[in-house]
């Protein structure tokens, strides 16, 4: 699973490096989303602009249109210059139904929203994704059918994993740290897939798959997939 794209030689969260994930074989693109001031859905990590574009302050102080106009690609190499923030809807038309997708949303009232663009999108296989556990609890109680997956970094994995089950995800996506073979047998117990963040070393990925996880989240999907 491509983490915000191939950002290992890419920049992150683009179009770019989205392409360039699905070139080096990755079976999925993780990406995260959150709203523009004029409630447009917009695929950025940050809540504010500083670290991935030219801009300044926070993202969701701009228009999309706005955001648009910002150079997403020079903060990680002067080859990537004018390189724009996508919007989601960008996203699904251009991967959508090529490869499958990870929408983490970082904005609670941004869920709502995403399900309503997915269902322009009958062809694009998604998962929804957060460590906001209550808005993944409110996207169960709007859309019985919508495919979830609960982020779990750091805490009581047991109880983590007893909400999985109960919102009836379709995977269970733990720190990579945090992975050990109590929580593995748990989850193959409740059938509930595992995919480890944010996993780059080769023997790391190798230990993690023997120990029974699914699948990992990378930077460089390259270097996995071979081990993969």
């Amino acid at each position: 699973i491509a983490h915000r794209g191939f950002k290992e030689k890419y920049p992150e969260n683009t179009l770019v490096a989205f392409q360039a994930a699905m070139n080096a074989g990755a079976q999925m693109l993780e990406l995260d989303v959150t709203f523009s001031c004029d409630r447009k859905l917009v695929v950025i990590h940050d809540e504010t602009l500083e670290r991935t574009t030219n801009g300044r302050g926070a993202v969701n102080d701009y228009t999309m249109e706005r955001l648009k106009q910002l150079d997403a690609g020079s903060w990680f190499s002067e080859a990537f210059a004018g390189e724009p923030i996508p919007a989601l809807e960008e996203v699904l038309k251009t991967f959508g139904g090529r490869v499958r997708l990870n929408l983490e949303i970082k904005a609670f009232d941004a869920g709502v929203a995403v399900i309503e663009l997915l269902q322009r999108y009958p062809d694009a296989e998604s998962v929804v994704s957060s460590f906001n556990w209550r808005l993944l609890e409110r996207l169960r109680t709007t859309d019985d059918s919508l495919p979830i997956a609960v982020l779990f970094a750091a805490g009581n994995w047991r109880h983590a994993v007893r909400l999985a089950v109960g919102l009836r995800s379709v995977a269970f996506h733990p720190e990579a740290g945090q992975v050990g073979r109590s929580m593995i047998t748990a989850c193959r117990q409740a059938q509930l897939p595992v995919y480890a963040w944010s996993v780059d070393d080769p023997v790391r990925a190798k230990s993690l798959l023997r120990a029974g996880v699914n699948g990992l989240f990378t930077k460089d999907p390259l270097a996995l997939r071979g081990v993969v």
